[in-house]
């Protein structure tokens, strides 16, 4: 199954999660230090809540569309490269408390979209990203190499 994603920046996790637990009439999927998710079936959506400081709430951190393979990815990424996108893969990527291959591109305003399959939905605790949104080793995930 397919579904797009909306991932926003929040000021207060808490309160973000209590409204759209309200809005989409069910709990979140998944809540971690600064971020949660919310897998919706009807209508398709994958709603992501980011906490930062440093960006303010209730603005655009990036969309996206859930696919259910890499081949998808794969597809998805020779279609954008042949239409003349510029494309930025990721495999394997550790993002949003997930391991994911993902093909990023931005649209004619800039806006980030990927298009990405979760691998491993629960990776160890000691491989996911920090609450700012970089890994291990200080590098920004979960947004393309131009942001």
């Amino acid at each position: 199954m397919s579904r797009i994603q909306l991932a926003m920046n929040v000021t207060d996790l808490d309160a973000a999660v209590a409204f759209y637990s309200q809005l989409l009439d069910r709990p979140p999927h998944k809540v971690r230090e600064g971020y949660a998710n919310f897998a919706v079936d009807d209508p398709p959506l994958k709603l992501v809540l980011t906490q930062d400081a440093a960006v303010p709430g209730g603005s655009l951190n990036h969309l996206g569309i859930e696919v259910g393979a890499t081949e998808d990815v794969a597809a998805t990424n020779r279609r954008l490269s042949q239409a003349g996108l510029v494309t930025d893969v990721r495999v394997a990527e550790l993002c949003c408390h997930a391991v994911q291959d993902k093909v990023w591109v931005r649209d004619p305003d800039g806006a980030a979209w990927e298009v990405y399959t979760v691998i491993d939905d629960e990776p160890e605790p000691t491989a996911v990203a920090s609450a700012d949104g970089t890994d291990r080793a200080g590098n920004r995930c979960c947004a393309p190499a131009s942001a």
